[in-house]
């Protein structure tokens, strides 16, 4: 979902920076996404803990306790925050940290501590009296695409929240991130289909939420009704993952192809996508095409599909497992690819 944290305008109401006392802001620990793993920690947890409830450390390749001692030495050393956390002044008088609880909970344990500096304030932007929906809408501008944004798997989680448990509609969502019904709605059903198929496949305690990515390929024209045609269904696909037989997760866009394939399907389920993939014929591609330029090539792709007849449109639309529109969409991802590079740099 590339769009799905680019957050626009979401009518959160006007805010005021002030310097609030650390001991009144009280840690948000109905957060729902993250209710479930504070409750295993404890009614107190460490601002450690509540660091790795929030996801904050990144991808699972992150070292989540380097990270947070990184965290926490940036505070010390700077003797206090740069970002002013986010706090809902409520109507009853309480102040609830919407974003930001792991410094104001490292600023509460420098308290504790009595570590040297001043640690009983802190900056906040106080928003008053936010509505549900304009707290939910803040999380998403601070985590799916702000300065410190979920990964994956946590930002489908929260987008499956708002929409099945709070009833968000899909077009609300869209508003509210800036991304597209059809992305985001694709995110909510990879969330699900790996909670309902992949979580129960593995062993307790080795649910591993880096494979969400291959959920997230699920969604790609053709692939479930491959595995369907092939006598297999979603529960095999969750087997697959875990076995590592789709590895690396982009070979998920083989799978149409090597279930159709006798001796790949054969070789897959022994060894693997990888492996499986070498048996596929691989298209050829003529002198002439070798050496345009890539401009070139964009080019006469955009007028080739600008220029598509109806009923080749309809062919295609008959075949969404088939050869060309696995192509089309390897060669969406590679151009997405390439583009985020060059404006990244």
């Amino acid at each position: 979902m590339a769009n799905a944290g680019v957050c626009v305008g979401s009518n959160v109401g006007s805010a005021v920076v002030k310097v609030l006392p650390v001991k009144d802001i009280q840690l948000d620990r109905e957060n729902p996404r993250i209710r479930k793993f504070l409750e295993a920690y404890g009614p107190n947890p460490t601002p450690e803990q509540f660091y790795l409830a929030l996801g904050a450390a990144g991808d699972d390749e992150s070292d989540s306790s380097t990270t947070f001692e990184k965290l926490k030495n940036s505070i010390l050393s700077n003797g206090g925050i740069i970002q002013p956390i986010i706090v809902n002044h409520k109507s009853d008088g309480t102040l609830i940290c919407v974003e930001g609880n792991t410094r104001v909970a490292l600023y509460k344990n420098f308290l504790e501590e009595k570590r040297p500096g001043n640690w009983s304030v802190i900056p906040a932007l106080v928003y008053e009296g936010m509505a549900d929906l304009q707290v939910d809408s803040i999380r998403l501008q601070a985590h799916l695409v702000g300065i410190r944004p979920w990964d994956p798997y946590s930002k489908a989680k929260y987008l499956h929240y708002l929409h099945v448990d709070k009833q968000v509609p899909l077009s609300q969502l869209s508003e509210l991130c800036g991304g597209r019904n059809k992305e985001i709605s694709e995110f909510i059903t990879a969330f699900a289909e790996m909670e309902k198929y992949y979580r129960p496949v593995v062993p307790e305690g080795s649910f591993d939420t880096s494979r969400f990515s291959g959920f997230v390929e699920l969604q790609k024209p053709g692939i479930k009704e491959a595995i369907y045609q092939a006598s297999h269904n979603l529960t095999d696909f969750s087997k697959w993952i875990h076995e590592q037989k789709l590895y690396p997760l982009n070979t998920i866009r083989l799978l149409p192809r090597i279930l159709r394939h006798a001796q790949a399907y054969e070789v897959f389920v022994k060894q693997g996508a990888r492996k499986a993939a070498e048996l596929l014929e691989k298209p050829s591609v003529d002198t002439a095409l070798s050496q345009a330029t890539i401009g070139q090539l964009a080019n006469a792709l955009s007028t080739t599909v600008y220029n598509l007849t109806f009923a080749e449109l309809e062919a295609l639309k008959k075949e969404p497992g088939g050869e060309v529109v696995q192509s089309l969409t390897e060669a969406i991802d590679a151009l997405n690819s390439l583009v985020k590079v060059i404006q990244e740099s």
